[in-house]
C-alpha cells in the first residue's frame, strides 16, 4: 500500500510541476510537437510512396509485340518457350484483332487518328504477349530472353517485333530512388529536431529543478527517498511527451481528412484519411511512443546531471 501511496503521490507532483511550469512546459510540448509531426508525416510520406510503387509495380511486365506477318505457329512456339521458364508467372495472349479493338478503345476521342486508321487497307497492329514474372527481380532476365530469341534472327525469335520491359524498368527505379532519397531526408529531419527536442525539454526540467531547489532541499532534509524526489521530474517529462503525441494524433485527423480525397486523386491508390484511420493504432503506438522516449529521457538525463540526491 505505502508503494502504491508513494507513486500516486510522485505522479501528482510530477503533474502539479508540469502545470506550474506551465510557459517553459509549452516550449518543450510545441517543438516536440513539431518533432512528432515530422516524424508522422514522414510515415504516411513513405506508406504513400510504397502503395504507389506497389501499384506500378504490379502493372509492369514484358511485353513482347510481334511484327504483323507473325504466324499463329511462331507466336505459340514463344508462348511456350517462356511458360517453360520457372520465372514465368503467367502470359496472357492479345490477338492482332483485339489490339485493334482495344486501339480503337483508347482513340475513340480522337476523330483524326480514327479516320486515318478506317484509311488503312489492313490492320497495322501485330499480336501481343503480356508476361508476369514470380517475382520484381525476374523481369529482367525473361526481357534478355526474349531479346536473345530476337537477335538470334532465326525461327520464331525472327517475327519479334519489340521487347518494351526496359522502358518500365527505368521508371520504377527511379521511382524507387526517389522513395529511398525521401525517406533518407524525412528522418535525416526528424532526428535534426529529436536533438533540439531533447535539449528543450533537458533545460525545461533543469529549470524546474532549479524553480523547486527548496523543496528539494527540504526533502533531502527530511530523508525522502532518492526516486521520491526525482520521479516527478521523470513524470512531467513524459507528460510533455504524451500531450505532445496526442497533440499530433488530433492534428492529423482533420489534416488527413481533407487531404484524402485529394491524394486519392493524385495517387490512385492509396487514401491518406484511410491510411491514418486502419493505421491508427500503429501511429498511436510509434508518434506517442517516441515523445514518452524522447521526454523521459531528456528528464532523466537533467536529473542525473542537475539533481544530486
Amino acid at each position: 500500500m505505502s508503494t502504491w501511496v508513494n507513486i500516486k503521490r510522485v505522479a501528482r507532483y510530477g503533474l502539479i510541476g508540469f502545470m506550474r511550469n506551465g510557459f517553459v512546459s509549452l516550449a518543450a510540448v510545441l517543438i516536440m510537437t513539431i518533432t512528432l509531426f515530422v516524424l508522422a508525416a514522414v510515415i504516411i510520406f513513405g506508406a504513400a510512396l510504397q502503395t504507389t510503387l506497389a501499384s506500378l509495380t504490379e502493372k509492369v511486365d514484358v511485353t513482347v509485340y510481334f511484327m504483323t506477318s507473325a504466324t499463329e505457329e511462331q507466336i505459340s512456339e514463344i508462348r511456350n518457350s517462356l511458360e517453360a521458364l520457372p520465372e514465368v508467372a503467367s502470359v496472357a495472349y492479345t490477338s492482332r484483332e483485339e489490339a485493334l479493338t482495344a486501339f480503337r478503345e483508347r482513340h475513340k476521342n480522337d476523330q483524326l487518328t480514327i479516320q486515318a486508321l478506317d484509311e488503312l487497307e489492313e490492320n497495322p497492329l501485330g499480336a501481343s504477349l503480356g508476361i508476369r514474372a514470380k517475382e520484381t527481380s525476374q523481369y529482367e532476365s525473361i526481357a534478355a530472353f526474349l531479346e536473345s530469341r530476337q537477335e538470334a534472327g532465326s525461327g520464331a525469335g525472327a517475327v519479334i517485333d519489340k521487347v518494351n520491359f526496359y522502358q518500365n524498368k527505368a521508371a520504377i527505379d527511379r521511382l524507387t530512388s526517389i522513395i529511398q532519397t525521401s525517406k533518407r531526408v524525412g528522418y535525416v529531419i526528424a532526428f535534426v529536431l529529436a536533438l533540439c527536442t531533447l535539449l528543450i525539454a533537458f533545460n525545461t526540467i533543469r529549470l524546474a529543478i532549479y524553480t523547486a531547489r527548496d523543496e528539494i532541499g527540504v526533502m533531502n532534509i527530511v530523508g525522502a527517498g532518492r526516486w521520491y524526489v526525482r520521479g516527478p521530474f521523470m513524470v512531467a517529462g513524459v507528460l510533455y511527451g504524451v500531450v505532445s503525441g496526442l497533440l499530433v494524433l488530433l492534428l492529423l485527423y482533420p489534416l488527413t481528412l481533407w487531404l484524402g480525397p485529394g491524394s486519392e486523386r493524385f495517387l490512385e491508390a492509396f487514401n491518406v484519411y484511410n491510411y491514418y484511420i486502419g493505421s491508427f493504432f500503429f501511429l498511436f503506438v510509434i508518434v506517442v511512443g517516441t515523445g514518452v522516449a524522447l521526454g523521459a529521457l531528456s528528464s532523466f538525463l537533467a536529473v542525473r546531471r542537475y539533481l544530486r540526491t
